[in-house]
C-alpha cells in the first residue's frame, strides 16, 4: 500500500515519510497530503488523503472517497478512501488534488 501512495503522489523536492495514525503518511515540505494503514483486526486498508475544507466539493465528487470520521467526529477536508476502492485511477486523482492543496501551504519549519 505505501508504495502504491508515493507512486500516486510522485518524487518531488520536500516529500518524506512519517508515521502518522497507525501507519505511514507521505508529507509534502512538513504537510501531510496523505496516508496508508491496514487495520490490525481484519486486514483492511485505506487510504487517507488531505485535500483541504475548501476543495470538499470536489473531493466529494472524486470517486471511492469519504470523510474520515475520527471518534464521531468528522475531520474537515480529509478523506478516506478503501484499498478495495483504490484503482490506480482513483489514487491518482486524490494524490492529485491533495498534493495541490498541500502544495499551496508555507513550510512547515525544520527543527
Amino acid at each position: 500500500m505505501n508504495r502504491r501512495l508515493r507512486e500516486a503522489i510522485g518524487d518531488r523536492p520536500g516529500i518524506a515519510e512519517k508515521k502518522m495514525f497507525g501507519g505511514v503518511c507521505v508529507v509534502l515540505n512538513g504537510h501531510m497530503v496523505g496516508g496508508a494503514s491496514r487495520d490490525r483486526t481484519t486486514g483492511h486498508g485505506h487510504y487517507i488523503f488531505r485535500v483541504g475544507k475548501d476543495n470538499t466539493e470536489t473531493a466529494e465528487a472524486l470517486p471511492g472517497g469519504e470523510p474520515l470520521v475520527l471518534g464521531g467526529k468528522r475531520l474537515g477536508g480529509i478523506f478516506r478512501v478503501t484499498e478495495e476502492e483504490a484503482t490506480d485511477d482513483v489514487l491518482s486523482a486524490w494524490a492529485a488534488l491533495a498534493v495541490s492543496h498541500v502544495s499551496a501551504l508555507p513550510p512547515k519549519p525544520t527543527d
